[in-house]
């Protein structure tokens, strides 16, 4: 038993979870995914925010931060280290991928015990089941770092921004929730800027918010695409988008 625990907390090596760095999200993959919200079990990913104990009537912790397409877990890292309170999910749609992000997790919690239980990853698709895991409103940050470009224009139904996907966002982010894009590919993130800037639901930030944003500066660095681009000299272009009110529902 002992070798066993000590195993499960080693480091994972990403040699043995190496996979290939382009999957089509429109393919019918074999992901498990509850039919709707309430029925996920976050309490087997976050069981230090779901003691057994809580007292009758506590309200039930709740994800607040999404990262799609998370890879090997960079961003979660950092976000439990400086939001150790708030919940925050991966969402990867590589088996291996998913498989080393969630190893290196147990890994730093046996670590540190205490910490980095308020993030976990979990193997899902975004294109296809964000409403089954998040409920209206219920997010106050999304990331996008680093997406896939799919740069044939037969393969941008593929891109994880389109005006389908902005209208899933709008519908799990809260109004005044935030979206953050990195790229280091200047086509993406125009096409990024005009589908967001289009889209009702969203604005970009002003450039003084956009200034004082304490994420921003983080964000191109902290994941293993971004250190590639970074060694390879290619500059990243960063934007945040904000989630816009609700309109008045029309007079009947």
């Amino acid at each position: 038993m002992a070798a066993e625990e000590e195993e499960a907390a080693a480091p994972p090596q990403k040699r043995f979870y190496r996979q290939r760095a382009h999957s089509n999200p429109l393919a019918d993959h074999t992901l498990s995914y509850p039919s709707r919200p309430q029925d996920m079990d976050w309490a087997a990913l976050f069981p230090s925010f779901f003691p057994p104990d809580a007292a009758p009537g506590t309200a039930p912790a709740r994800v607040e931060f999404v990262d799609v397409g998370c890879g090997y877990g960079g961003l979660l890292v950092a976000l439990a280290e400086r939001f150790p309170q708030t919940l925050a999910v991966g969402l990867e749609l590589r088996g291996k991928v998913a498989a080393f992000t969630r190893a290196r997790i147990r890994a730093l919690r046996a670590a540190r015990p205490g910490a980095y239980g308020n993030v976990a990853c979990v193997r899902a698709n975004a294109m296809k089941h964000l409403p089954h895991f998040f409920r209206r409103a219920q997010l106050s940050k999304l990331f996008l770092l680093f997406p896939d470009p799919h740069f044939k224009r037969t393969k941008h139904k593929w891109r994880i921004v389109s005006p389908a996907m902005l209208a899933e966002y709008g519908y799990v982010l809260r109004p005044g929730g935030l979206v953050y894009t990195v790229t280091d590919v200047p086509e993406l993130h125009q096409w990024m800027l005009r589908h967001f800037g289009e889209h009702p639901l969203f604005e970009a930030l002003p450039p003084a918010q956009l200034a004082a944003e304490p994420l921003l500066p983080l964000l191109p660095s902290v994941t293993e695409e971004g250190q590639r681009a970074r060694r390879a000299g290619r500059a990243p272009n960063s934007a945040v988008f904000r989630r816009r009110p609700d309109p008045p529902a029309a007079a009947p």
